[in-house]
């Protein structure tokens, strides 16, 4: 077999933020250019017209409804103070809409004439968002303040009628509400007064505007798709997932065409149906679409068809058209494999292992399509962020190098990962936090007993929590790893939570624990007050500008290592935040994980 070196790999392109706008223009997002920018297309597989340049990347593009012109966010070096901007596709004339670079810009939708928009922001105090609506021809302080927030609000959007905002807050990753905003008057209404955690994600306003529908695990331990009625206050299941997490839901008002998800395992299972009754959802054809993870579903004006991203483990990402009634799927987007034949991209095997206390941990398992050499592949632990995150079959360059190169990767889905319901997703809450590195630990021993593994050559990788993870496995379990590459991780949940975004504290500390009552927990899970127990080689890489894990937990990890002798790398790049954006800077630095594993694995 061929193989091909980590640059190339990391040329491979993804295209996805599907958006249909009312001229039948499709945008997009695409990276071909090193940073996603705005990209458009008019036909199927057509050549695609580049209408953003900008070193930065763009996160997201969102169509007027009525006029050739979208709204799409920005910010810089990575600080994730994103910036909103009006682009005409027409002129290529763009706006900057906002002008606010020191505050975070959330969006929240255009109006039914896109005369208007709404976003959530902390210009007014950092720590907290506000409700804004600004007229699409309006720059800076001329957006009008709506409603002053306390917490974590975002604008999730307008009502059929223009007259009012869905509001989603978040007190935690797992405790939601949803309010609606009275815009006339300003009143705010609380539709969700609950106790304990619930969650409340992807609102979408009902056809006429007289309910919500939402994912929700209020009675269950897996989110359900339900209807919440604004004047009575009573909810209704739509669809239960059978015992799968609902994740999303898209809804075009009109037509009343509907489209939803099922998490299951972490393979997407769409649902595509219209509402002919409020609590019924009659099914249309399910779309032909890759296995693996797709999501981003944008209706066209008329509801005929919905755009969406799809990716799998031998798919980078791409955009797909789905007729609504038929559930014919047309591939929209050519995203470059970068000259490696898709043939020789890897499927993942999704296992289940078993922990310390008898339970089933999933994982993603995949070896290289070659003879093992005779003592077994090496082997990368590729743990995932969030905690509350999942990893899931979708596409990974750096996933298919390894693989190309003779490595082994597994991907452990260990508590406190969603996807699997609240009850898995608290298991590591607080004072439990350690038992999700347990399951790590059970999953290398798993490993060990596998026969095409080499259990002298186990690496741990992962990046923000997932950093956490590496650091926490290399002090607690020593012995089970060659090598560890922690990527903007946790060192210190002390000085991580003293120093984090304003705005992002009171999340952080419901999953962790608070600096005023658990500190002295805190401090005896953080990796740097137990680094003398590391025996293994570590990779430490940071971006300066983040917001979510300051660089200085990888500037005192690094100072720590060092003091013992551990053999340790550092790479620290002054453009990036909470991960590495910029296709320069990824290519150095996994061009030096790569020679790092070689030297030490």
């Amino acid at each position: 077999m061929h193989r091909y070196d980590i640059e190339r790999y990391l040329n491979v392109r993804s295209a996805g933020g599907a958006d249909l706008g009312p001229d039948g223009r499709l945008s997009f997002v695409l990276n071909t250019t090193g940073t996603g920018q705005v990209w458009s297309l008019g036909e199927p597989l057509g050549w695609p017209e580049q209408h953003t340049f900008f070193e930065e990347s763009v996160s997201y593009v969102d169509s007027s409804p009525e006029r050739a012109e979208a709204v799409f966010g920005m910010d810089e070096g990575g600080n994730e103070r994103a910036q909103l901007y009006l682009l005409n596709y027409e002129s290529g004339e763009i706006t900057d809409l906002t002008a606010h670079p020191a505050a975070k810009h959330r969006w929240g939708g255009w109006d039914g004439e896109g005369d208007r928009f709404a976003f959530a922001s902390n210009r007014r105090d950092e720590a907290v968002f506000d409700v804004y609506v600004q007229d699409r021809d309006a720059t800076g302080d001329d957006a009008e303040l709506m409603f002053e927030g306390d917490g974590w609000l975002s604008v999730a959007g307008w009502s059929p009628s223009d007259d009012r905002l869905i509001v989603h807050e978040a007190h935690s990753s797992f405790d939601h509400d949803l309010y609606t905003l009275e815009l006339a008057s300003g009143d705010l209404y609380h539709h969700t007064p609950h106790e304990g955690d619930v969650r409340y994600g992807s609102p979408e306003w009902g056809p006429d505007g007289e309910a919500l529908y939402v994912v929700t695990d209020r009675d269950s331990d897996t989110l359900q798709l339900e209807r919440l009625d604004l004047a009575t206050g009573e909810f209704a299941v739509v669809a239960d997932g059978d015992e799968w997490n609902v994740d999303g839901v898209a809804i075009h008002e009109e037509s009343r065409r509907l489209v939803y998800s099922r998490n299951v395992d972490g393979y997407t299972e769409l649902a595509v149906g219209e509402l002919v009754e409020p609590d019924r959802i009659d099914p249309l054809p399910t779309p032909d679409l890759p296995d693996g993870v797709a999501g981003g579903v944008s209706f066209g004006p008329d509801g005929d068809r919905f755009a969406l991203t799809a990716t799998g483990s031998t798919h980078n990402a791409n955009v797909y058209v789905v007729d609504a009634t038929t559930g014919e799927t047309e591939r929209w987007t050519a995203a470059s494999t970068a000259g490696i034949p898709p043939d020789t991209f890897v499927e993942r095997e999704l296992v289940h292992y078993p922990t310390f206390d008898r339970r089933e941990i999933p994982a993603f398992f995949s070896v290289p399509e070659t003879e093992p050499p005779a003592d077994g592949y090496p082997v990368v632990v590729d743990i995932h962020g969030g905690p509350e995150s999942q990893r899931r079959p979708s596409f990974g360059s750096v996933t298919q190098y390894l693989l190309n190169n003779g490595y082994a990767v597994f991907e452990p889905n260990v508590r406190g990962s969603s996807g699997y319901g609240k009850a898995y997703s608290g298991l590591d809450d607080v004072e439990r936090r350690m038992d999700s590195v347990k399951d790590v630990r059970a999953g290398v021993e798993w490993l060990h007993d596998h026969p095409e593994v080499d259990p002298d050559r186990v690496v741990a990788m992962g990046g923000s929590y997932g950093g956490f993870m590496v650091l926490a496995a290399l002090t607690e379990y020593p012995e089970l790893w060659a090598a560890g590459v922690d990527v903007v991780g946790i060192a210190n949940f002390v000085t991580f939570l003293e120093n984090t975004g304003d705005w992002r504290r009171e999340l952080r500390e419901a999953e962790y624990g608070s600096l005023a009552d658990d500190r002295e927990f805190l401090e005896s899970i953080s990796p740097i007050n137990n680094i003398e127990a590391i025996e293994s080689p570590l990779f430490v890489l940071h971006g300066a500008n983040d917001p979510r894990v300051p660089v200085g937990e990888a500037e005192q990890i690094v100072e720590e290592a060092r003091e013992q002798d551990v053999p340790v790398r550092k790479l620290i790049f002054d453009d990036e935040g909470h991960g590495f954006a910029k296709l320069e800077n990824r290519i150095e630095a996994y061009r030096e994980i790569v020679e790092f594993l070689a030297e030490h694995v």
